[in-house]
């Protein structure tokens, strides 16, 4: 996979890419089945098809995967590809008339909020951590949960194991009412969580031609309900939306119903086939799904076995967490000539010490949002697993997979072991299905209770 040209749709993908030009379409599928060919295929048709095409939005999660989508193809005369807060900002400017300031402050805003709360209440609840109330903050916002009466009358939390008792989410709305006082008071009245919210509201009333004809969401498992709800309405009646996600790859399960999200959905399409991964790594990523913290009530599409076969995932246990950045950048070193090859980790934290140890005689790039165009040929990428997201590589190095380190002490701290493990193994889940051909995972000690147990004949164990 030197290139990274745009696949022909094989089959069943090919149905998809000419489905009816009109109203809403569910295409659901396992890692590796060819959500985005079908997407960007998908775009381009309903772009130019005499008749039916018009305007037409190619939308996906982050700004690196916008790039890679326009490097395979996505361009074409009245093809619009973007980010979501992008298109969001865009359409209200366009409202008010004038540029939209979005606050970008709110993590120093909620903490000096939850300050002010916990000097006044003694609930147990006010003492969790920044990030339990930043994430429930985002929660509420995402699912258009911000009304009191509401949020407090006990809307289900979902993808929480245990719900919050009454008493200690009227402590975490007087977090939220808090933030928004202060949010007003620096003159601003809009975050990138609340983004979907006021495009949505603002739809509902606007009697404007819509931009555009249709819309195509890749990932849209990374959407929250409030951004398929506010793209439902943008709409036109002869318009499309089709959306295209698996749900295995998502953070927390929805459990929502499609009509619930502004959908109106006769039937799923589901593509089981995976056309990636090697039958060794897809058996790995089958048997992570299948572990009792990843189960989740969600529309799951259960992976038909790939054909293609190469290397068990290799386990390789080193003395040190420091060795295994040296060691993953050696490999890295070594497969870079003639191959793709990305070194995954769960935060940026390590980027720094990894990238020391690359070799320059090869090309490196650090996946993130302002990369200006997506490289071609051999190199080595880095960075976190959730920017891997929709790309894929030859070979992918693991580092740092060690029980200390997965799940995050941070996700434990904030959201409990429970939700914590359902949370990350979606994350590691992303990681592990970037790779085609070569995956290579490292350890100082234990593994992660997010992979399978070490001993199981799903890896092969390099000796120490």
């Amino acid at each position: 996979m030197v290139g990274v040209d745009l696949p022909e749709p094989q089959g069943q993908q090919r149905e998809v890419v000419y489905l009816a030009a009109q109203g809403h379409t569910v295409v659901l599928g396992t890692a590796g089945s060819g959500k985005t060919t079908m997407a960007v295929h998908r775009a381009r048709y309903l772009a130019g098809a005499p008749g039916i095409g018009g305007p037409t939005l190619l939308l996906t999660f982050n700004k690196a995967l916008v790039t890679y989508l326009k490097s395979i193809g996505a361009r074409a005369p009245h093809l619009t590809v973007e980010n979501y807060h992008k298109f969001a900002l865009g359409y209200l400017s366009s409202v008010t008339g004038g540029p939209v300031w979005v606050c970008k402050t709110k993590e120093t805003l909620v903490e000096k909020a939850l300050t002010e709360v916990r000097a006044t209440t003694q609930r147990a609840v006010a003492a969790r951590p920044l990030d339990f109330f930043l994430d429930e903050l985002h929660w509420m916002a995402g699912h258009g949960v911000t009304g009191q009466a509401t949020y407090l009358n006990g809307v289900q939390r979902i993808g929480r194991g245990t719900s919050l008792a009454p008493a200690d989410r009227a402590v975490v709305y007087q977090v939220y009412r808090r933030y928004l006082e202060l949010r007003a008071a620096a003159g601003l009245n809009l975050d990138w969580d609340d983004a979907a919210s006021q495009v949505l509201e603002h739809l509902r009333t606007d009697t404007r031609p819509r931009l555009y004809r249709h819309i195509v969401i890749d990932e849209g498992q990374d959407f929250t309900p409030e951004m398929i709800r506010s793209l439902a309405a943008a709409i036109p009646t002869n318009g499309s939306l089709t959306f295209f996600g698996d749900y295995a790859q998502q953070i927390y399960g929805s459990r929502m119903s499609w009509r619930s999200l502004g959908l109106s959905v006769s039937g799923k399409i589901e593509f089981e086939q995976n056309y990636r991964n090697s039958r060794q790594i897809a058996r790995l990523a089958h048997a992570m799904s299948e572990m009792p913290h990843f189960r989740d009530e969600v529309d799951l599409v259960a992976p038909r076995a790939p054909t293609a076969d190469g290397p068990l995932p290799t386990l390789v246990t080193v003395a040190s967490k420091a060795d295994q950045l040296r060691q993953a950048a050696s490999y890295a070193n070594g497969l870079a000539a003639d191959r793709r090859v990305a070194v995954l980790m769960r935060t940026r934290a390590q980027e720094a010490v990894l990238r020391q140890h690359l070799d320059p005689r090869h090309r490196h790039y650090r996946i993130h949002r302002e990369l200006p165009s997506w490289p071609k040929g051999p190199g080595v990428f880095y960075g976190t697993y959730s920017a891997a997201k929709g790309l894929e590589f030859d070979s992918v190095i693991l580092p740092l997979c060690d029980v200390d380190e997965l799940p995050k002490p941070t996700e434990v701290a904030a959201h409990g072991l429970e939700e914590a493990l359902a949370r990350e193994a979606r994350q590691l889940y992303v990681a592990v299905t970037r790779a085609r051909s070569e995956l290579v995972i490292l350890r100082s000690g234990p593994l992660t209770p997010l992979l399978p147990d070490a001993m199981s004949d799903l890896f092969y164990s390099l000796p120490t």
